[in-house]
């Protein structure tokens, strides 16, 4: 099979050399950051949910909690799909 030098196949290998240690800590602080009233990322997913979501700002920082754990979850994906091959 001949190897992919596709965008997300440059991605996928970047995210593969960041440490799965730092990755999970970095990814589960943003999504519980500030642990008091409630996490942001529970109250944007709500605001979702309820379709209040549509500041700018709001979208960003669902955003910006969001996305180390879809990078974590790409990662975690990468890693356990190539020891299934």
């Amino acid at each position: 099979m001949a190897q992919d030098t596709g965008l997300w196949a440059r991605l996928g290998a970047w995210l593969d050399r960041v440490p799965l240690v730092w990755l999970s800590v970095i990814a589960g602080w943003l999504a519980l950051a500030p642990f008091f009233p409630e996490p942001h990322l529970w109250e944007k997913l709500k605001m979702l949910a309820a379709g209040t979501l549509t500041r700018p700002i709001d979208i960003f920082d669902l955003l910006l909690h969001a996305v180390p754990l879809g990078l974590l979850a790409w990662r975690l994906a990468r890693q356990f799909g190539r020891r299934r091959d």
